[in-house]
């Protein structure tokens, strides 16, 4: 049993020349666009303001601004005012079906390497995450999407229609979801996309993090099990690896067994309708060491 991974849809990407135009139509803005954002699956860009200073151009598609200054952008505030590293947004416009955002270039650079100091400077920051929200309860819960697909994303047929290996993770993914809430309690603020292509260095320390699209409320520690899909095949320091498996063998398993599901169901989908078979086994080798 397998399908092509050009049988279903693949996420729209950033067409940053026609969103700079907009901005312009829209809000009478003039952004200069200087080049894209090296990382990321939709895209970002770089841009300057007519007073020199340089930001962030990003868009999520099939969204509405007032949710995303409700939800992921009310986050991210509340995490500036607490001290963490997290980009200011700058200016947020509707474009048809889409939010573009431009926010604050924070300094440093896209972290290369995870090492035992920037895993202890990571696991500081999220701890600093806890209880952020507590004040904020209508700002919305992560969903899981473990009994139903995402928007655009965690979407459960491809697994069920690959090969046999991504529809038994499936029904695991569906089983553990019937056992648990479709959202994940808690008044921590969740960065959801946690992984080192979103955290910024300099000089050894951490001085930023970014992508904060899918922020939302929850239990920081669903960031730990995001951060180990992260560093899964990359280079990283020794030990960091284990250190980490450590620290999510100690989570309490209504926290670890469905963000690991979501986790699973998000990066084998997406390596299904984006990558190739390859890339998808090598995100089956990880989903199934935690399955049980």
């Amino acid at each position: 049993m397998s399908s092509s991974p050009q049988k279903w849809a693949r996420a729209e990407q950033l067409d940053a020349a026609r969103m700079v135009d907009a901005l312009y139509a829209q809000a009478g803005v003039r952004l200069s666009l200087e080049g894209a954002c090296s990382g990321g699956q939709v895209g970002a860009a770089y841009v300057r303001w007519t007073d020199g200073h340089r930001s962030v151009l990003k868009w999520r598609p099939h969204s509405r601004a007032e949710e995303m200054e409700a939800g992921p952008l009310a986050v991210t505030e509340a995490l500036r005012l607490a001290g963490y590293p997290a980009p200011a947004t700058e200016l947020v416009a509707q474009v048809g079906h889409a939010v573009v955002m431009v926010q604050e270039l924070l300094p440093g650079r896209k972290l290369d390497q995870l090492d035992q100091r920037s895993l202890d400077q990571v696991l500081q920051l999220n701890q600093l995450q806890a209880d952020q929200l507590s004040n904020r309860p209508e700002i919305p819960a992560v969903d899981l999407h473990l009994r139903d697909d995402g928007p655009g994303y965690c979407l459960h047929g491809p697994l069920r229609q690959h090969n046999r290996r991504s529809a038994a993770l499936e029904r695991w993914i569906a089983a553990v979801g019937a056992d648990s809430r479709p959202r994940l309690s808690g008044a921590d603020a969740v960065h959801l996309d946690f992984h080192p292509g979103n955290l910024l260095a300099s000089g050894g320390a951490i001085t930023g993090v970014v992508d904060w699209d899918g922020a939302a409320r929850g239990d920081r520690r669903f960031d730990l099990v995001t951060l180990r899909f992260g560093i899964h095949g990359q280079e990283t320091d020794r030990g960091v690896t284990e250190r980490l498996d450590a620290v999510l063998d100690a989570l309490p398993e209504d926290i670890l067994r469905p963000t690991w599901a979501h986790m699973s169901l998000r990066m084998v989908d997406w390596a299904i309708r984006h990558f190739t078979p390859i890339d998808v086994e090598h995100w089956l080798d990880l989903a199934e060491q935690r399955v049980s």
